[in-house]
C-alpha cells in the first residue's frame, strides 16, 4: 500500500505530544513554508504540543522568526546533551529537561547521519510509557533515481542523490537497524511523491515513479516505519 509520507506524519501527531527532530528544514525554512510544505507547520496544526530540535541555530532561528516557539538545540547523534533554544517553556525543570513525548518524528533525517543508532538509542528516554517513534527514510530502490541514474552519460558520477546523505535504506536494513536498537515495528509503508517531492522533481522522474508504482509498490519515493521501545 502506498501512503504520502507528510499525511501519516500529521495523522500521527493529531492530538498529541509531539518530539520533531531535525526540524527546520534549513536553508529553506522560509521557502518550504511560503510553499506550504513546511513539514513543522503541517505538524503545528495537527499536534496537541509539538517541540522542534535541530543542531542549526540559524534554522532555528528562522522557525522563530516564522512563530514557532518550542524549540531545541542539539546534536541528533547526542541527544543528551540537547537544550531549550531560547527561554524554557512553563513546566521544565531547566534548559536539560525537554520531556517525554507520545510521538517523535525523524523525517528524513536517519541518512544524514553517520551514526544512526546513537539518534535511536538517544530517542528511547525521550518516548513517554506506549509512544511511538516514527521514521521516514528514502527508498534505496526509489524507481525514478534508479532510471536517473541508468540514464546519467556521466558514468557514475552526478548520481540523484542529495549532497548531504550517507546513507540508503530498504525496508529491510531499516527495520532491521530499528530492531538493533532496541524498537519493536509496528509497521512499514512505501511513500509515493508527496506535494513536496512531486512539485520539485522534473516531469520525467514523476512519470517514470507513477507508471512504476502502479506496478510495484516497492519502487516508491520513500518509506514510513512506525514502532515502539522495546521495553522487554
Amino acid at each position: 500500500m502506498l501512503v504520502d509520507r507528510v499525511v501519516e506524519l500529521v495523522a500521527a501527531a493529531r492530538g498529541r505530544r509531539v518530539l520533531h527532530l531535525g526540524c527546520t528544514d534549513w536553508p529553506y525554512t522560509a521557502e518550504a513554508d511560503a510553499a506550504g510544505t513546511l513539514v513543522h507547520r503541517a505538524l503545528a496544526r495537527a499536534a496537541r504540543e509539538l517541540v522542534g530540535i535541530d543542531r542549526d541555530v540559524d534554522g532555528l532561528a528562522a522557525l522563530a522568526a516564522l512563530g514557532f516557539d518550542r524549540l531545541a538545540v542539539g546534536d541528533l547523534e547526542d541527544l543528551s546533551g540537547a537544550r531549550w533554544w531560547g527561554a524554557v517553556p512553563p513546566g521544565a525543570a531547566d534548559a536539560a529537561d525537554l520531556g517525554t513525548y507520545d510521538v517523535v518524528i525523524a523525517g528524513e533525517v536517519l541518512e544524514h547521519l553517520g551514526a544512526p543508532r546513537l539518534l535511536l538509542e538517544g530517542v528511547r528516554p525521550l518516548l513517554a510509557p506506549g509512544g511511538s517513534l516514527i521514521v521516514t527514510v528514502p527508498n534505496a530502490y526509489c524507481a525514478f533515481r534508479f532510471a536517473s541514474y541508468a540514464l546519467s552519460r556521466r558514468r557514475g558520477h552526478g548520481e540523484p542523490v542529495h549532497p548531504d546523505h550517507v546513507a540508503y535504506y530498504s525496508e529491510q536494513t531499516v527495520r532491521l537497524l530499528l530492531e538493533r536498537s532496541g524498537y519493536v515495528l509496528d509497521g512499514v509503508w512505501f511513500a509515493d511523491l508527496g506535494r513536496g517531492h512531486r512539485s520539485s522533481a522534473p516531469r520525467s522522474w514523476r512519470v517514470v515513479n507513477d507508471v512504476a508504482v502502479r506496478w510495484a509498490p516497492q519502487l516508491a519515493d520513500g518509506l514510513v516505519v512506525r514502532c515502539h521501545r522495546d521495553d522487554r
